[in-house]
């Protein structure tokens, strides 16, 4: 009686496991890139979270130093997208997305202090960058529609912003605690606007969107301090404008 040969062929479990020993090996590289960039991001935002109980004369010493750590994530993220760019970006990009997006949070916050000027571009407070501008920053490119590569996307930057917005509602907050009355002001405006841009927005991915929605509460936070600084007669509005009431 012949025995019958295996129509299984064996070769077959083998390049699986081959090709499973790959994509662990792709995940630990890329798991190690991106707890370096965690870490990073952690030093930058420690430095940020400062701004609280630094007086406004003092801010651009404190940018410097959160433009240095900002430094150090680009580098970080230049790793990353040398290593995420030779594989499928959607089958990875979930390991590093909130990373990002906390990257980019760190550099939108840093700016809106008043870093990361240019030549056509002073320091100035209240700046909001654009996500081309955060792409430049990282040499990274933005929300790419003709290649699969590492890149910044639209939702990443978006929820950035949402991050930004009770982080400027606190500020908001405790600059008053420092005798700060305007500043409340510019981020009442900040907010504002960026509330009514993304009203503007049709957005279809469910997390950002209930994101967005809660900006409102931001919103509602920096109205109650302006009220209650317009009430304690600390500041005046004239014509539309808050403005510093002075002494006569």
């Amino acid at each position: 009686m012949s025995t019958q040969s295996s129509l299984l062929d064996p070769s077959i479990f083998s390049y699986l496991e081959s090709k499973i020993e790959e994509e662990t090996e792709v995940r630990d590289a890329l798991t190690q890139i991106v707890q370096k960039l965690e870490r990073s991001v952690a030093s930058a935002q420690a430095l940020l979270s400062r701004v609280h109980s630094t007086p406004r004369a003092r801010y651009p010493a404190l940018v410097e130093q959160v433009e240095n750590a900002v430094k150090d994530e680009v580098a970080i993220v230049k790793e990353l997208n040398e290593v995420a760019s030779k594989h499928p970006y959607y089958k990875y990009n979930s390991k590093w997305a909130r990373t990002v997006q906390n990257a980019i949070g760190t550099t939108l916050y840093c700016a809106w202090l008043g870093g990361f000027p240019s030549d056509s571009q002073p320091p100035e407070l209240g700046r909001l960058l654009t996500l081309e501008d955060v792409g430049s920053i990282f040499s990274v490119p933005t929300n790419l529609k003709d290649r699969d590569a590492f890149h910044f996307t639209i939702e990443e930057y978006l929820l950035s912003l949402t991050d930004l917005t009770p982080e400027l509602a606190r500020l908001a907050t405790n600059a008053v605690t420092l005798g700060d009355f305007q500043l409340p002001m510019t981020i009442s405006a900040f907010i504002k606007d960026v509330f009514a841009g993304f009203q503007l927005l049709n957005l279809k991915n469910d997390i950002l969107r209930k994101r967005a929605d809660a900006v409102k509460y931001d919103v509602k936070r920096v109205e109650d301090v302006v009220y209650d600084l317009s009430l304690r007669g600390l500041v005046a509005r004239t014509g539309g404008d808050t403005e510093m009431k002075t002494d006569e």
